[in-house]
């Protein structure tokens, strides 16, 4: 890895990477992309992005070895930003497409939206309430506008994992965090300036 690197994003075959690459780059960060698990167990920071099936990434996980360095880089102790179904995959299992184990880095379930006429998936600009004190919300509003696009959403075990809200047919947790794990559902390179502001308190974490 580049020494000016700083932010790994973690590249397992699923995700806009290069959109949260340059996102990355835009407020300041020194991002590389990568699949291979010494570079990210060398790595400041994670990113784990994904745009797809929960069963698909973590057979992909599984396959480019990535599992277990995910895990040791957490446990030394460096931040890791989850991007919506990156989010999703810290969480203990999903019932998306069947039962499929998650990394269990934040006790929880991930299910499918559910409710009369509501329409599925959920897409577009909403709000994040309810918001928790954590550095990666710096400067971030109550209310604020996220862009969103997600067939399902996460059930932390725990309230005190929930760092906001969000309305969709109920209030489901659109930022979760444990210890130095954190998920947001939303795309914060989709986001504009608060996604911006976000992704620049990450990498002042």
């Amino acid at each position: 890895m580049s020494d000016s690197a700083d932010t790994v994003i973690i590249d397992y075959g699923m995700g806009n990477l290069r959109s949260v690459e340059k996102a990355v780059a835009a407020v300041g960060g020194r991002p590389i992309v990568s699949d291979d698990p010494a570079v990210i167990l060398k790595g400041e920071r994670l990113i784990l992005p994904g745009v797809g099936a929960f069963g698909d990434a973590m057979n992909n996980l599984r396959q480019g070895k990535l599992i277990d360095a995910i895990g040791e880089a957490v446990e030394s102790g460096k931040p890791l930003l989850g991007l919506c179904l990156g989010l999703q995959l810290l969480f203990s299992e999903s019932e998306e497409f069947g039962r499929h184990e998650g990394l269990n880095l934040i006790p929880g379930r991930v299910v499918r939206f559910s409710g009369q006429g509501l329409r599925v998936p959920h897409v577009g600009w909403n709000q994040v309430e309810n918001l928790k004190p954590d550095p990666l919300l710096k400067d971030i509003p109550e209310g604020s506008y996220f862009y969103f696009v997600h067939s399902y959403c996460v059930q932390p075990e725990s309230p005190d994992d929930i760092l906001s809200l969000t309305d969709y047919g109920g209030k489901f947790c659109s930022i979760a965090c444990r210890g130095k794990v954190w998920g947001a559902q939303f795309h914060p390179e989709k986001s504009q300036d608060t996604g911006k502001q976000l992704l620049r308190n990450f990498l002042a974490l």
